[in-house]
């Protein structure tokens, strides 16, 4: 049963990812959790494992990111949709997490989905392997809705394991994806945000139990920010499969992520495309 701690910093979590461009100071997020100010913060902290403004800028800047990439709007009016008026301020909180400026990034041709903009003569590289991945079993927090915007599951998800004392039984940190993007309407996607857990652990609405099973898996490594992961699927299924002859299996894909952007900078982050094969 979720105690009133966790379901306090659900509902700022959930606050935070519907209000990109509102008012999100502590002061406002301690009036959400309705507890005080001095203690919401430590709360928080000791929930999360950053602040609240830590949280909030991440959160903004991986939107902003997922814009520059998937997106044609102006860079000012992202700005404005992630918070920032001032465009000039965007672009300095843009840089100090991703080590651009926002119209570098965006014009990052490696990040760029293939049935978008990306000229066809550009070959994404990124190292493919076959390998079994064992059976696995998940605590796991459900999400719908675009692919993107797990992250806000993923924050929930640690939260809530924070707040039941489970996170030194944690294994791999997993995102598994049950449907084509390309067939499915964005608010009809369904996947969950998930971690390893032993066979013992004991996992309790709202967390779900999701259970992978052994199989062979073709593996892409990429290395880089999250908005990048698009176009390495393209080359996955566009490139590597048809090249392996391998068929893939009726199960869902799914990301290993070797890191965390909570310590690793964008370009730093490893993200393992696990696509499960027949035989």
């Amino acid at each position: 049963m979720a105690s009133d701690y966790e379901k306090r910093l659900m509902r700022v979590l959930d606050h935070i990812h519907d209000n990109p461009a509102g008012d999100l100071s502590l002061d406002a997020l301690a009036d959400v959790a309705a507890m005080s100010r001095f203690h919401w913060h430590r709360v928080f902290r000791a929930l999360t494992g950053e602040t609240a403004a830590q949280t909030v800028k991440r959160m903004r800047m991986h939107r902003a990111a997922i814009a520059l990439v998937r997106e044609p709007t102006g860079i000012a009016r992202i700005a404005r949709d992630v918070g920032y008026p001032n465009p000039a301020s965007f672009a300095r909180a843009f840089a100090e997490i991703y080590g651009s400026t926002p119209a570098a990034f965006r014009a990052r041709g490696e990040l760029r989905p293939l049935n978008r903009s990306l000229k066809p003569e550009i070959s994404l590289m990124f190292p493919v392997t076959i390998r079994t991945e064992p059976a696995r079993r998940l605590a796991a927090m459900p999400h719908s809705g675009p692919y993107f915007e797990i992250n806000r599951s993923f924050e929930k998800l640690y939260a809530t394991l924070a707040a039941r004392d489970l996170l030194g039984r944690t294994g791999l940190m997993i995102g598994v994806f049950y449907n084509d993007p390309a067939q499915t309407a964005p608010a009809d996607l369904k996947s969950h945000a998930a971690v390893e857990v032993p066979d013992d652990a004991p996992i309790a609405a709202p967390l779900e139990v999701v259970t992978l099973p052994a199989a062979r898996h073709a593996v892409l490594t990429f290395t880089g920010p999250y908005a990048g992961l698009p176009a390495a699927y393209d080359q996955l299924y566009a490139t590597c499969l048809p090249q392996s002859g391998e068929r893939p299996a009726h199960l869902p894909s799914f990301e290993i992520y070797r890191n965390t952007p909570m310590d690793t900078a964008p370009d730093k982050l490893v993200t393992e495309l696990c696509l499960p094969l027949e035989g």
